[in-house]
């Protein structure tokens, strides 16, 4: 009999780096997979990405809608109890021997505590990463406890899981799954991609994301804004901010930005292969995203990482951070565009997904069983 394997998806970023794993469970004659879609992807004012899911052929068995229209803290944690109240639910009807959770979005909080007391094994990815700018960092690690079995980006990830109290035997250096992204897909030409997002192609660009830091300075989006308004002659693209609580604000700040610049647009989600297309033909990617430090230097383009969103997470020398002071972003977006060293990759060699179903075949069982493992 078929072991069931639940993959759980709430925004679109997530979405792009497991949908490679998503498809080879699917063809796996060892188990079924499940789908339960939440979060921003349910949400028009998203993008409504969950069509993205069902284009590229997966069929969604649940659909959990969770977002409030309010992006404050204390709607973030509603939000987290309609989620735990709902996966209740989903879960009680799709009985998954397995759950599949990536990274550390609230979200994920709320099905990781949900299936630890229903009894249903996690196996995280992404875990052991630290990002001190954002409540994600207590979240990822919160989760990391209450899963079973652990996928990682690097070696060093690797053992502070382990120091967390995880098992070695149980916690695996696979590599980031974006990587692996990036070696499976035809990026679009400058061409194409310049006419799909109907860019003007004599003009360089700069592809933009920047998230709340949820933990610190909520006001940088003005700053940025302040520093990128002397670049008038550059396609300054920007994706739309997250969920989290503040989201919505830097949201309509970029949009405030866009009307009045004629050279700047904004996008609720380009998609995973617009969106690396548009980092491979980008002179510079700039923000506070993951993938920028993860990613990007994969594509060969350099990234500007504002503020302290992603203090503390391991990333290689194209990665050029800043302070939310509008000279100093400017400044390092102008050193940034001068990088030509060699860039580093340092999150693995691009083949995850076989290395995770590997693991996961290999176990006779899946169990929430464990022990505290001491150093």
């Amino acid at each position: 009999m078929k072991r069931k394997i639940c993959i759980v998806t709430g925004t679109r970023a997530e979405y792009g780096l497991l949908s490679n794993l998503a498809k080879q469970l699917q063809k796996d004659k060892e188990f079924d997979l499940q789908m339960i879609v939440t979060g921003m992807h349910l949400s028009p004012e998203f993008g409504s990405t969950y069509k993205e899911i069902e284009n590229d052929g997966f069929l969604i068995d649940e659909k959990i809608e969770i977002l409030l229209s309010a992006d404050s803290p204390t709607g973030i944690v509603k939000s987290i109890g309609l989620a735990t109240i709902s996966f209740t639910d989903a879960l009680n009807r799709l009985q998954p021997d397995l759950i599949i959770i990536l990274g550390d979005r609230f979200e994920m909080l709320a099905v990781a505590q949900t299936a630890l007391i229903m009894q249903i094994p996690i196996a995280h990815i992404h875990g052991g990463e630290c990002t001190f700018g954002a409540y994600d960092d207590a979240i990822r690690h919160s989760i990391t406890k209450m899963a079973t079995w652990h996928f990682t980006s690097t070696e060093s990830h690797r053992k502070r899981v382990i120091q967390l109290g995880e098992s070695p035997e149980r916690v695996y250096n696979v590599g980031a799954l974006g990587i692996e992204n990036i070696a499976n897909l035809n990026l679009l030409t400058r061409h194409e991609l310049f006419q799909k997002l109907q860019l003007d192609e004599q003009r360089p660009m700069f592809l933009i994301t920047y998230h709340p830091e949820t933990t610190g300075h909520i006001n940088g989006i003005y700053e940025l804004l302040k520093a990128l308004e002397n670049y008038p002659d550059i396609n300054l693209v920007f994706t739309k901010s997250n969920a989290d609580n503040g989201g919505r604000m830097i949201n309509e700040s970029i949009q405030q930005f866009v009307l009045n610049h004629s050279n700047a647009k904004i996008f609720d989600s380009l998609g995973q292969l617009k969106y690396l297309s548009a980092v491979k033909n980008a002179d510079v990617v700039i923000g506070n995203s993951s993938s920028g430090l993860i990613e990007v230097p994969y594509l060969e383009t350099p990234t500007v990482n504002c503020g302290n969103r992603q203090e503390g997470r391991e990333h290689p020398n194209s990665v050029f951070n800043t302070n939310m002071d509008t000279e100093n972003i400017r400044n390092t977006i102008e050193k940034a565009r001068k990088f030509s060293n060699k860039y580093e990759h340092i999150f693995g060699d691009g083949i995850v997904s076989e290395k995770i179903i590997t693991v996961l075949r290999s176990l006779p069982s899946f169990s929430i069983q464990k022990g505290f493992y001491d150093l």
